[in-house]
């Protein structure tokens, strides 16, 4: 039985597909749109399309970008020598938000995951090998999450760069910063450990 009349059930499906919203959250969203004016919901769908017909990747690291080369691949003071490999381009918003890492990124866009349907093919490790081979690349950190397709990823690339004879590093993980000892589990405590440093 339909609710709502059809434009507005489609409005609805439509918010209810992108990742994390539920039914009633999309109801809102469509509702939301329907009453505000029709300049404001013309530039919130403006908005969409622009972005759509803009955003390209990045011939370097295949961030999103809206020019041949991202404001980080073009900015001359990182350095080109050290390469964080990312899944996901948020997860250069989340570095860059550090203010600590210097060097670029390479951005995957997906993790190897067989569950899937995703190969090494799928996603841009090719490009990652290409850029390796043709630049002065001292280190590679691979910064996947760690969960089964993330941990999977990285033992595949890593694989990939030994001929070349670079370092390959992983993230360190471990306890988080304010955590107590007693409510770690035991996989992330003994990653703790592997990863400790001196002090």
């Amino acid at each position: 039985m339909q609710f709502f009349a059809p434009p507005v059930e489609r409005l609805i499906e439509e918010f209810a597909r992108l990742p994390g919203i539920g039914q009633k959250t999309a109801q809102r969203l469509a509702f939301h749109v329907l009453n505000q004016p029709k300049e404001d919901a013309e530039r919130f769908a403006e908005a969409i399309m622009q972005a759509k017909q803009q955003i390209f990747t990045c011939k370097v690291c295949q961030n999103l970008t809206d020019s041949e080369l991202c404001p980080i691949c073009s900015n001359p003071t990182r350095d080109p020598g050290v390469i964080c490999v990312v899944a996901d381009p948020r997860d250069v918003i989340a570095f860059e938000r550090t203010r600590e890492f210097q060097g670029l990124y390479h951005v995957l866009h997906g993790t190897i995951s067989p569950l899937n349907h995703v190969g090494p093919d799928d996603i841009r490790i090719r490009e990652l090998l290409t850029r390796v081979a043709e630049t002065d690349v001292r280190e590679v950190i691979i910064a996947t999450n760690p969960d089964t397709e993330g941990e999977a990823t990285a033992m595949y690339i890593s694989r990939l760069l030994r001929p070349f004879g670079i370092r390959v590093t992983r993230l360190a993980y471990g306890i988080p910063v304010g955590g107590h000892l007693e409510f770690i589990d035991e996989v992330t405590l003994m990653r703790a450990l592997e990863g400790r440093r001196e002090i």
